[in-house]
């Protein structure tokens, strides 16, 4: 297996002060193992980040931007759904 072959990984990084995992890029790899090392060495340099995710780019499913309005119209119709209709208490600090 050659270099072109290996599969394509997607890098998720957790910075310090984050809370959840971001989309940092991509990069190729033979299996889960190398892509994890490979992500720690080039999305991580600077030790900004706590925690790495790497998924091959083959297991994610996404909506096409293309299709927006008929996928999300379904939620428009729900405004309860948004947090103005909700209160904040004093004290939480992440929500």
């Amino acid at each position: 297996m050659t270099h072109s072959d290996w599969p394509l990984w997607e890098v998720f990084v957790r910075s310090r002060r984050g809370l959840s995992h971001t989309h940092a890029g991509s990069l190729h790899a033979p299996d889960a193992e190398m892509a994890l090392r490979n992500a720690r060495d080039l999305y991580t340099r600077r030790s900004e980040g706590v925690s790495l995710w790497v998924v091959p780019s083959t297991a994610i499913t996404a909506s096409s931007p293309d299709e927006k309005d008929p996928f999300f119209e379904p939620a428009a119709d729900k405004p309860y759904r948004h947090p103005t209709f909700y209160e904040i208490p004093e004290g939480v600090r992440h929500l």
